[in-house]
């Protein structure tokens, strides 16, 4: 019997298929893992898919079809590597959860993220979380890195994961929609989908006192419906976002600062970069545009580059 579902959970070679109101577990037919070798999984949550049920086991498919995706997030996995994954697909919006320490999220690694979305026509908010532990100077840092972000566009927010008032606002602005939770392992991803939802209990960890770092507690990714028809993907935590088949001329549209500059510039073509006459350093030099956003960009532009936590 020919079916139709939503991947919910994907483990590599097992993939939870939601249809109707019945989860379906499903192997992917052999065709569709050569058909998109380059990728870790052809198979992601969000993915809309077609299955048929195995004649001994209607508990168990084979997933026969991938729809097309509206979109996904993708990266590289590891520097210089011929292989990417997809992470999820069919996201509504993506919520960026940011600490300023334990573990520290670097602006490069928010801007690569903030590319890859605006490349996808994905919505990105921005979770400053963990409000409740910092110091005064510390939260005059998150007001900074706030400003920055909300000068160009960006939906902010400032919570504490922990308690339910605080996080209310995300959670509204949530309804109706596919929210895709992603940062690096300890920011408190998973702890900020409990709140919202306690039922759930997803598994979390404290942060490792040798590297003050987080660790993994979400191996796979999962989606997760909530009340108010939020569905919300939990991704495990990254360390490194590299862009996948970006070059120079295209990351330059991916700053929404820079687009109403563009056309300012002497060149047509101009990279921002040395380039006499450009709008965009002139406005840097102005203080017009964020010194570390256009650090960012001076990343990015090296096609080998993959930012990573130290």
């Amino acid at each position: 019997m020919l079916k139709k579902g939503i991947i919910y959970k994907s483990t590599g070679i097992w993939h939870l298929v939601k249809s109707g109101n019945i989860f379906y577990k499903c192997r992917i037919k052999g065709k569709l893992r050569l058909h998109n070798s380059k990728s870790t999984s052809p198979v992601v949550v969000g993915d809309r898919v077609s299955f048929i049920l195995d004649i001994e086991n209607n508990s168990q498919g084979i997933i026969i079809e991938v729809q097309k995706r509206r979109n996904h997030i993708i990266r590289k996995s590891v520097k210089l590597s011929k292989q990417f994954q997809v992470i999820a697909s069919n996201i509504d919006q993506i919520y960026l959860i940011i600490t300023l320490n334990y573990p520290t999220t670097f602006t490069q690694f928010i801007d690569r993220i903030l590319v890859t979305a605006e490349a996808y026509k994905i919505p990105l908010n921005l979770v400053f979380n963990k409000m409740d532990i910092y110091s005064s100077s510390e939260k005059n840092e998150i007001k900074k890195l706030k400003n920055i972000y909300e000068l160009i566009g960006y939906k902010c927010y400032k919570i504490s994961a922990l308690s339910k008032d605080s996080v209310n606002k995300v959670s509204k602005s949530m309804k109706n929609k596919v929210n895709m939770i992603i940062g690096h392992s300890g920011v408190g991803k998973s702890t900020l989908i409990n709140t919202i939802s306690p039922n759930l209990m997803i598994k979390t960890s404290n942060i490792s006192d040798l590297h003050k770092q987080g660790q993994h507690t979400t191996t796979y990714s999962e989606m997760f419906d909530l009340s108010d028809k939020i569905k919300i993907i939990d991704t495990p935590g990254i360390k490194g976002f590299g862009l996948v088949d970006m070059d120079s001329n295209e990351i330059k549209n991916y700053f929404p600062e820079f687009k109403n500059l563009n056309g300012n510039c002497k060149y047509n073509n101009c990279l921002h970069l040395n380039e006499p006459n450009c709008a965009v350093i002139n406005a840097l030099n102005l203080n017009k545009i964020s010194e570390s956003r256009y650090k960012s960009y001076l990343n990015l532009i090296d096609e080998n580059s993959t930012y990573r936590i130290k």
